[in-house]
């Protein structure tokens, strides 16, 4: 039987400050991601998502227990075998615009990752054909553009490409829509499904808001304080919360039925090779066309 995709065991992390009472950031908290699934990892501002996320990338060190990606921990890794185990992890950040070199074109974005990843030498065909993967056409257009050229959702789309260009085994994508207006963050979510039923990728993706995590995630974590305080099926979460805080943060929204809802094809099930509800955890009969 394979190991899972990504596996957190048991990690903590506590932060410092100098002049303020330590924060336990994240406490005790044991996940794991299959291949080709989606897990929404789901809870307000402050509760331990984002360093939850730097943990699982070690962008910063847990005080106590361990990342494993594929089977192999990472907690001993040197920084050069690190840096080569990143690639199968990759991240999509909350700001895009942030986390691009401003002086970089979109070409030395993409090629930059490409060479990380081992290609000896990258062409603009190549870039054409993964900045279309992203829809972003025609493709040739983009590629001497900066960052600041591009739209909220450009960027966000030159993001993912990014992403994907290493052929990932996980995305971590943390918070990936919170600035996206309804049509975008639609077209966003359909490009991520899309991306999933093609390559197989699992994704972790962090989110305050329910009604992404019912469109688009297979299972729910929710975490609180630091702690993941609810885990299941996100149907069986949706449907029937046990914790409190989770059934106020399903009580907090209106509507489980948001207008970009319907525009979302179910999230694949790369297990079976068919698509998944996620509302409900069965099969759906098909993604949109």
């Amino acid at each position: 039987m394979n190991p899972p995709v990504l596996e957190l065991s048991r990690l903590s992390k506590t932060f410092r400050p100098r002049d303020a009472m330590p924060l336990r950031a994240v406490d005790d908290v044991s996940l794991h991601i299959e291949r080709g699934e989606c897990v929404a990892l789901v809870g307000e501002s402050g509760s331990g998502k984002s360093t939850l996320a730097r943990l699982a990338l070690r962008l910063i060190a847990p005080d106590s227990g361990t990342v494993r990606l594929q089977g192999r921990s990472l907690m001993q890794f040197s920084p050069q075998a690190l840096r080569a185990a990143r690639l199968m992890m990759q991240p999509i950040f909350q700001d895009p615009a942030a986390s691009f070199n401003p002086r970089r074109t979109v070409r030395a974005i993409l090629s930059q990752v490409l060479v990380q990843a081992g290609a000896t030498s990258v062409g603009d065909e190549q870039l054409s054909a993964l900045l279309a993967r992203v829809e972003l056409r025609p493709a040739r257009d983009y590629l001497n553009r900066y960052p600041h050229e591009l739209s909220g959702g450009q960027r966000q789309r030159l993001a993912i490409a990014r992403a994907i260009a290493p052929q990932p085994a996980v995305i971590i994508a943390d918070e990936p829509l919170s600035g996206a207006d309804v049509s975008i963050r639609a077209q966003i979510l359909n490009l991520l499904v899309d991306l999933q039923r093609d390559f197989g990728v699992a994704y972790l993706l962090i989110t305050h808001d329910m009604l992404v995590a019912r469109a688009f995630s297979h299972r729910v974590a929710v975490m609180y304080r630091g702690r993941i305080i609810e885990e299941g099926s996100t149907g069986e979460v949706l449907a029937a919360p046990r914790h409190p805080y989770t059934q106020n943060l399903i009580a907090a929204v209106q509507s489980l039925d948001p207008p970009f809802a319907h525009d979302v094809p179910a999230p694949v099930d790369n297990r079976s090779g068919n698509p998944c509800n996620a509302a409900t955890g069965d099969r759906a009969p098909a993604l949109r066309t």
